[in-house]
């Protein structure tokens, strides 16, 4: 039983905790943000140095915490989880502009 104990204090630490966005590849539409280069058709995230910040697809203006850069939306260190909207956000995300953008 104590596994199951381990693993439900473990999900309530990750509820608890901030949820940030991760730097991952992206379809490539235009010009790479910065932090990233060109791999094929998609964007990577460069792995040399300072690590790469997270990137959404630019669909009008960027959400709260990102910002312009090339045609995609790059975020602010800390910015929070963010996507394309399409339809109502789902629980935990409230809509930025064209996005839905978790509350933590």
């Amino acid at each position: 039983m104590a596994g199951f104990r381990d693993i439900a204090v473990c999900l309530a630490i990750s509820l608890v905790l901030p949820m940030s966005a991760i730097a991952q590849a992206l379809p490539k539409v235009g010009t790479c943000p910065s932090g990233y280069h060109t791999s094929g058709s998609a964007c990577i995230p460069n792995s040399r140095g300072e690590a790469a910040r997270p990137a959404l697809p630019k669909v009008g203006s960027c959400p709260s915490g990102y910002h312009t850069s090339g045609d995609y939306c790059l975020g602010y260190e800390g910015a929070q989880h963010a996507f394309p909207k399409t339809g109502a956000c789902p629980s935990g995300y409230h809509t930025s502009g064209a996005y839905c953008l978790s509350y933590r």
